[in-house]
């Protein structure tokens, strides 16, 4: 089974992450393969797989990120010109798979899957244990006639993106087109931390909830302390953090540093 469905299907009892949070909730974080620097890629994914993440994101850079905001894009520029490319991050990725045993799920953009080719872009996920991957910019038409029987072939699991301003029909049809789990945006805007959620990010998160989707829910963008994870968590399956830990990692050049100070900014 693929890791992302493992994941999701076990008991919430058996999923600790050892952060504070919610019992049995879920904590993924995200960063920029390449930054800050450019062989730091299997040490990050192994410290946090020891800390008890739960799941992680690892960024494709690129030079023209649009869902990203200042510090996610400056991370993708430092990688670029630290000469991290897709076929090195696989290389890295596959010297370690052996010893990862939590989902990792590759987050980039069309441009730099298209130009690497799909089907091949699917089949090195596969023999680097990728278990899924989200591209922010993939229309959802090319990723029915396209992307997905690819994907699919290959068991690898390609996540949606919804927003508030997302239709409940789109919504539906995501959910029913899709396998492993839908990654909320807390809001329209680009990724970036944010002191809280307001009232009309949570009236969001309950909406979502009451549809009764069949995927489970992951709550990312502007997750950066104890207020926002208990928020997201309290309304979904876990949370995705992003740009506190990108920049958190840029400061220490130390994954372990790095989390310890998550951690502190969580609550913990």
């Amino acid at each position: 089974m693929n890791k992302i469905n493992q994941l999701f299907d076990s008991p919430l009892e058996q999923r600790g992450t050892g952060t504070p949070s919610l019992p049995g909730k879920l904590l993924s974080l995200y960063f920029c393969a390449g930054c800050p620097e450019l062989n730091m890629t299997a040490d990050v994914i192994l410290t946090l797989q020891r800390r008890g993440i739960s799941m992680i994101e690892v960024g494709i850079p690129f030079s023209d990120p649009l869902a990203d905001g200042p510090v996610v894009q400056s991370a993708g520029t430092v990688a670029l010109h630290n000469g991290m490319t897709l076929s090195l991050l696989f290389d890295q990725l596959e010297a370690i798979k052996q010893q990862v045993t939590i989902p990792l799920v590759l987050m980039g953009y069309l441009n730099v899957v298209m130009h690497y080719g799909i089907e091949a872009f699917f089949k090195r996920c596969v023999a680097c244990g990728v278990s899924g991957c989200i591209i922010p910019d993939l229309p959802f038409k090319d990723y029915m006639d396209v992307v997905k029987p690819i994907a699919d072939k290959y068991d690898v699991r390609v996540i949606m993106m919804i927003t508030p301003e997302t239709s409940a029909e789109r919504v539906r049809f995501i959910d029913e087109h899709t396998n492993g789990f839908i990654y909320m945006v807390s809001s329209a805007s680009v990724t970036g931390a944010q002191s809280h959620f307001n009232e009309s990010k949570v009236a969001y998160f309950e909406r979502i909830n009451a549809m009764n989707l069949k995927n489970p829910r992951m709550i990312g963008f502007g997750i950066s302390n104890k207020q926002t994870l208990q928020s997201a968590q309290a309304n979904a399956a876990g949370a995705i953090i992003g740009s506190k830990f990108v920049t958190l990692l840029n400061e220490t050049h130390n994954a372990d540093q790095a989390i310890d100070q998550l951690y502190e900014a969580l609550g913990k």
